[in-house]
């Protein structure tokens, strides 16, 4: 599939790496400060860039991932964050990743999940068309699971295809994932995880971290660059 790449504008932070589209605006994480913004969407400043409506600290780490449903932000915590800046008692442990739900009002942790697995993970979707379900990935073992979010036990794995997956986004017949170092976004079939689609993002484009549907395309944002990007299908 084909589709027409351009930059929006700038994240409110320098390293951001997981994104959301909701009703309420586009929230943004940083993997440094593990803060979360909230972005209006609907119109730009006089510099190009979204108001920010609000702002919300986490107790997440190196965060690599998020996603929104249920009424909870949810952030994945890659490990713990002494990479960028002093270690906090609420990182996670080194080497390890957990989920962690949040408030999106207050940024109160409502609860921990770790990893199936355990090790790294840089992506997780709230599946919108199965309610009570989250995709998680593994580096590790390079697969997606899909978890009853209620006693958070494994109910499905599918194989990614490539290393270093990343952002999701959870469609009616599928689920699109993010390789970002070969720069593709494959939709899967959640079934047995062959490949139904592809959109490649060559250079020099920015390179695709996080993902969240936008309008009839897609938003992604580059942890390298600092840009949010647009897909138009």
């Amino acid at each position: 599939m084909a589709g027409k790449i351009e930059k929006l504008f700038r994240a409110p932070y320098s390293m951001p790496n997981g994104l959301q589209m909701t009703d309420d605006g586009l929230w943004v994480v940083d993997q440094i400060t593990d803060r979360v913004a909230l972005l209006e969407m609907d119109q730009s400043s006089e510099y190009g860039v979204p108001r920010v409506v609000s702002e919300i600290t986490s107790e997440s780490s190196n965060t690599s991932g998020m996603t929104h449903g249920g009424g909870s932000l949810w952030l994945a915590a890659n490990g713990e964050g002494s990479r960028w800046r002093p270690a906090r008692p609420t990182d996670a442990k080194a080497g390890e990743s957990d989920i962690l739900r949040i408030n999106p009002d207050t940024g109160n942790t409502e609860e921990r999940y770790p990893i199936p697995g355990g090790g790294g993970t840089h992506g997780v979707e709230y599946d919108h068309c199965e309610e009570g379900y989250l995709w998680v990935q593994t580096l590790k073992d390079q697969v997606l699971h899909k978890v009853e979010i209620s006693d958070w036990s494994v109910q499905h794995t599918i194989p990614l295809p490539y290393t270093r997956g990343h952002g999701m986004v959870r469609s009616d017949d599928g689920i699109w994932v993010v390789h970002t170092s070969d720069r593709i976004i494959v939709k899967l079939d959640v079934n047995d995880g062959r490949e139904l689609d592809r959109i490649d993002v060559p250079e020099p484009h920015p390179e695709p971290h996080g993902l969240s549907v936008f309008n009839e395309g897609f938003v992604y944002c580059d942890a390298t660059s600092g840009w949010v990007t647009k897909i138009s299908l």
